[in-house]
């Protein structure tokens, strides 16, 4: 398989093509079942005309700021009116599916798309008056206010699902209610005027952070990401990725997990990478030798690293910086090592399952890496430069733009790349697109935050949660783990960060957990969502691309990434945790690093089952219990996990030579 621009994978047999093409067949259904349309002739234009100016005025406000009251409102009603679009309202009908219809906007869309615009238009041309009115709102500022949080709520329903609907819904209703309900949870009733006042006619709900935030930091990186794709940088990272690895046993393994890092560099969106690495990845896993589901859960794997991969993160980083007040910069800082244990993790499992599978070398047709870095390697000079003009103190807003501008300058080292007026008009309107989800998100999200801080119930739960665990930071943090976690089963990766930092940050930060380790501690179990179902979006869409088990696909993506999302209790219950954050001296930040590789390589094997060979249950219960105190980066604490660790490798080599040798290729 050689699609026009994407690396391929040698010649292979008849049967290998055909199985390409029922791959292709398969992610075809998965895209098909996406809520997002795909429309053609004068709405086509029409959703790339909106996408270009939401765009251009993004830029635009980068370099001539205007009030968040105006500027937010206006990309709010921009971002609404693309969603009823490009979003369907109701699952797309079989005939829509075999191409008898267009899948264009239905008269319901279009209505919807014009109302977005008449809310807009009222405050943004009374925008001084109407902010100041939020106690005492008029009759028809009421109406308007109804008819925002009305449209976000469809435009969430639409983009995201209906479950982040429902719970904002539910915290509206508790605000009405508050003294019916039982303490500790009664508040204060507030009528629908208060909640429309504060929600809307403020800075504290739906014109809040969180839209903000996708206005400013996400759209201008997903626009960045669409003019690195449109200039063949998402083509080079996958062919160098291929050239570097492609040449060894665990070279497929390794492949796709160093594509996924450079796409998700980009990306930002586990899902996206996902399916992008699916389309050239399960080929190579497939011939050689994975099986669909553990080829389904690398494949993920990777794809979620797309969250936690610099210079973009994930949408949650943003709102790290902006909620901390602090450079973007140092978030970047902070994900470094956190980062590399991630990707040290799948590495590990990787090489264990080429061993297990006993997989084997793929022809991979493409140029040598060298070659490729010589010719194509220019493409890192963008993602250089974001970091660059970052240490220079320059804003994030104002790097990605720049950076933005240099990968079009140099698109025109390769003929067949230039960005053109056409396809950068183009990229401009997919950046807008790709942000859509969140836009709606990170609204909806903001009435979220509005009611915890009108009602303070947020507070309330921290104390809950401190109480319930005795006071004791231990506990805390595992039951704030744990609820994190049971949040990220019903809402997005980006709505369990928001509503965790409301709940779950004060409770860390009353017993003395910094600002900056609980918030990465809140991120990285927030991404965990993008694994647990029933919004395991990345391993569902890695089992639609190779047509495995979804939910085993689900449990082994837990294998691959379990053992480097342990790595947060570090942060807030170690000593000397906050190493693992680049923060301390170097003595610090060395020990913190070397205890955390460690001991994600142990719970690797605790995970992995194997070592030099198949590794049973009892090293592998002492690989896994020695890497909890490691993590505690204590003397004392790593002295025992040590000593554990040590014996299980010696309980392991003990054992190994009296082991069938038949038997080394298949799992315990």
């Amino acid at each position: 398989m050689t699609a026009p621009g994407t690396p391929g994978v040698g010649p292979d047999e008849a049967g290998a093509d055909r199985e390409t093409l029922d791959q292709k067949a398969i992610l075809a259904e998965y895209e098909a079942e996406k809520p997002a349309r795909q429309p053609s002739g004068l709405p086509l234009r029409a959703v790339q005309g909106i996408g270009i100016a939401l765009s251009l005025l993004s830029v635009w406000w980068v370099f001539r700021p205007m009030p968040g009251q105006v500027y937010l409102p206006v990309f709010l009603g921009g971002a609404l009116t693309l969603t009823f679009l490009v979003y369907r309202g109701r699952a797309r009908p079989d005939r829509d599916r075999a191409g008898a219809c267009p899948d264009n906007p239905g008269p319901l869309d279009w209505v919807l798309a014009g109302l977005s615009v008449v809310p807009v238009a009222y405050i943004v041309l009374d925008w001084q008056h109407f902010f100041r009115r939020s106690i005492v709102p008029t009759e028809l500022d009421l109406v308007m206010g109804t008819l925002v949080i009305l449209l976000c709520l469809e435009a969430a329903r639409r983009t995201v699902g209906p479950i982040v609907p429902v719970v904002v819904v539910g915290f509206l209703i508790y605000a009405i209610v508050g003294p019916s309900v039982p303490p500790p949870f009664n508040t204060s009733s507030f009528e629908w005027p208060r909640l429309v006042g504060h929600n809307v006619m403020s800075t504290a709900g739906i014109f809040g952070v969180p839209l903000e935030v996708a206005a400013t930091y996400i759209i201008l990186f997903t626009i960045y990401g669409a003019v690195l794709e449109h200039s063949g940088g998402s083509r080079f990272f996958l062919d160098v990725s291929l050239a570097a690895f492609g040449r060894s046993r665990a070279g497929p393994g390794r492949t796709v997990t160093a594509a996924g890092f450079l796409l998700g560099t980009v990306s930002g969106s586990g899902v996206a990478t996902t399916v992008t690495l699916g389309g050239v990845g399960w080929p190579l896993l497939r011939r050689a030798g994975y099986p669909r589901e553990e080829a389904g859960g690398v494949l993920a794997a990777a794809g979620i690293g797309a969250l936690l991969s610099p210079p973009t993160l994930g949408a949650a980083a943003f709102l790290i910086a902006e909620l901390l007040a602090v450079s973007y910069l140092e978030v970047l800082v902070w994900a470094t090592v956190p980062t590399l244990l991630y990707y040290l993790g799948i590495i590990l499992a990787i090489e264990m399952d080429a061993r297990r599978y006993r997989t084997h070398v793929v022809s991979v047709d493409v140029p040598p890496a060298g070659r490729l870095l010589l010719r194509y390697g220019y493409h890192f000079a963008s993602l250089f430069a974001i970091v660059v003009f970052l240490a220079m103190g320059m804003t994030a807003f104002r790097a990605v733009v720049l950076a933005t501008v240099l990968q079009v300058g140099l698109s025109f080292l390769d003929r067949r790349s230039w960005m053109t007026p056409r396809r950068l008009a183009q990229a401009l309107a997919d950046g807008a697109l790709g942000a859509l989800p969140v836009v709606s998100v990170m609204a909806i999200a903001g009435v979220i935050v509005g009611v915890m801080t009108l009602t303070g119930l947020g507070l309330k739960l921290a104390d809950i949660i401190v109480s319930f665990a005795g006071g004791t930071l231990v506990l805390t943090a595992l039951y704030s783990a744990i609820a994190i976690v049971v949040l990220g089963l019903a809402v997005p990766v980006t709505a369990s960060f928001i509503i965790a930092w409301v709940i779950i940050g004060p409770a860390l930060r009353q017993l003395g957990v910094s600002d900056h380790a609980a918030a990465m501690f809140i991120f990285y179990y927030s991404v965990l969502s993008e694994v647990s179902p029933p919004t395991a979006l990345s391993p569902f869409a890695a089992a639609a691309v190779t047509g495995g088990k979804p939910v085993r696909t689900m449990w082994l993506t837990w294998k691959y990434t379990l053992p480097a999302f342990l790595v947060p209790f570090a942060f807030v219950l170690a000593p000397g945790g906050e190493g693992l954050l680049l923060q301390g001296g170097p003595p610090t930040i060395l020990v913190a690093a070397v205890a955390g590789a460690v001991a994600v390589a142990a719970l690797a094997v605790a995970t992995g089952a194997w070592l030099f060979g198949p590794a049973r249950r009892p090293e592998r219960a002492l690989m896994g219990l020695g890497a909890i105190p490691l993590l505690m980066i204590s003397p004392v604490a790593m002295v025992v996990g040590a000593v554990a660790i040590v014996a299980g490798l010696v309980v392991h080599l003990a054992t190994r030579p009296r082991r069938a040798r038949p038997a080394e290729g298949v799992a315990r």
